[in-house]
């Protein structure tokens, strides 16, 4: 599961999700976004999200992962998936509403 090596990932052990003795190929905070993105993307075709909502949900991450850094705070791989998933679908949701704001926006430059 190691092959994927296109991704930046730090792929720390200690931070990472193990199955049958082999260890996922991201961490446990990418696990989750990959997830939130997997989980989210096909909603969008039937469900948009507001960008402040979108904002709100990468948040938890952001906070997480800074004061693990500054804090000298240790989270878990539990906790470090949960907020991957919601920033996954939070950027999910931002990187849709960009998307549709930058097409009406063309589309007002076209016509």
């Amino acid at each position: 599961m190691t092959k994927i090596q296109w991704v930046d990932c730090h792929r720390m052990p200690s931070r990472s999700f193990f199955y049958k003795n082999k260890q996922f190929p991201v961490c446990a905070r990418c696990t989750g976004i990959y997830l939130g993105y997997f989980v989210m993307i096909p909603l969008l075709w039937f469900y948009q999200i507001s960008i402040l909502l979108s904002v709100v949900l990468v948040l938890p991450t952001f906070v997480d992962g800074l004061t693990q850094a500054y804090l000298n705070r240790e989270s878990t791989n539990f906790i470090r998936c949960f907020t991957g998933i919601l920033a996954g679908i939070g950027m999910s949701g931002l990187s849709e509403r960009i998307t549709y704001h930058t097409y009406k926006f063309i589309e007002t430059l076209i016509t």
